[in-house]
């Protein structure tokens, strides 16, 4: 499997760069910013495609209210199966969620082929599968 990079300075075209956000699109910090220094984040548009990447919202409340988001992401990466989704570590940083608690939502993007999750997200949802299988 391949994972997201750390660090992302550079796409191909038809990558696109995954990030958290907040509702009003205020873009300050962490990924965010990165997003809207080199690839194409809108300042005031805190949902959806940008440019060279996608915004999902992390700082409206729980995780449930995530989730919705993270389902359209992933229906648009089955669209859009040209491109590769290159997903960050989104509402682990300023948001202030755990990985344990933002991998699951990933679970059905974990077997597509053009979507890259962090390894830390990769592991717990693998974790999570091989302890939901029924044992012998």
């Amino acid at each position: 499997m391949n994972y997201t990079p750390e660090n992302i300075s550079h796409l191909e075209p038809d990558d696109i760069f995954v990030f958290g956000s907040n509702l009003q699109g205020m873009h300050c910090g962490g990924a965010a910013r990165v997003a809207l220094q080199k690839f194409g984040a809108v300042m005031g548009q805190g949902v959806g495609i940008q440019g060279q990447s996608y915004a999902i919202p992390t700082m409206q409340g729980g995780v449930e209210t995530i989730k919705p988001y993270v389902d359209e992401l992933i229906d648009l990466a089955r669209e859009w199966d040209q491109n590769t989704f290159y997903v960050t570590r989104i509402g682990c940083g300023i948001a202030g969620f755990t990985d344990e608690e933002i991998a699951p939502l990933f679970d059905k993007a974990y077997d597509l082929y053009n979507v890259r999750l962090p390894k830390s997200f990769a592991d717990i949802i693998r974790r999570n599968r091989e302890n939901k299988k029924p044992k012998d």
